[in-house]
């Protein structure tokens, strides 16, 4: 017979029926970022959290469970949806469809953590050596790419006018791979910077 759980009470007797089903040491805990209506989280022993939520209050007999990642920002946790029939039913479509999606996901989010974790070290190591070759740099890290500002105010000490700067911005990309430069000022320092550029090219 389906379970139709109308208030919040409810619906944690009903998941705590659900986490002894499970086994594996689970305990249920409040969902404190749901304000849409019922839901509740369950965590194992393992370290595996679930969320249950009831998506739709017009029918209660219907849940979405949502295997939680460490780090939501970089993919989408897996999810079910299931009907309140039992507990024992839940806790077997869960065990049969969403564990395996949970460990797949897992698996290709440390995949992505490691190749973004080489990307950053990669365009870090980048970063650094241009930043020694500019003295006072700004360094403006932004997503997958790395802004280096270096500014110089070419004016002679004491001498007053109109501000004359010189400026190079270069853009790290995402692996370190290559970067971009823009260079901007007066016209012999700029000459002078291709100059020095060509020159170290040819070595």
């Amino acid at each position: 017979m389906t379970r139709e759980l109308i208030t919040q009470e409810q619906f944690d007797a009903f998941a705590d029926e659900v986490a002894r089903e499970l086994g594996t040491h689970c305990r249920t805990a409040e969902l404190t970022d749901y304000g849409r209506g019922l839901g509740r989280i369950v965590v194992d022993g393992d370290g595996r959290a679930l969320r249950l939520y009831q998506p739709d209050d017009r029918r209660p007999a219907r849940l979405k469970i949502y295997a939680a990642l460490p780090d939501e920002t970089k993919m989408i946790a897996p999810s079910i949806g299931v009907t309140a029939r039992s507990a024992q039913h839940v806790a077997r479509e869960i065990t049969r469809r969403l564990y395996p999606l949970h460990a797949e996901a897992v698996d290709q989010a440390e995949k992505i953590a490691a190749r973004q974790e080489a990307e950053e070290r990669a365009r870090h190591a980048v970063t650094e050596a241009v930043a020694g070759a500019l003295p006072g740099a700004r360094i403006d890290e932004q997503y997958r790419r790395t802004r280096i500002i270096w500014q110089h105010d070419s004016r002679p000490p004491g001498e007053h006018g109109p501000v004359q700067v010189d400026s190079v911005t270069v853009l790290v990309g995402a692996f370190g791979d290559g970067i971009q430069v823009e260079a901007s000022g007066r016209p012999d320092t700029v000459t002078a910077m291709l100059a020095a550029f060509a020159q170290s090219a040819q070595k």
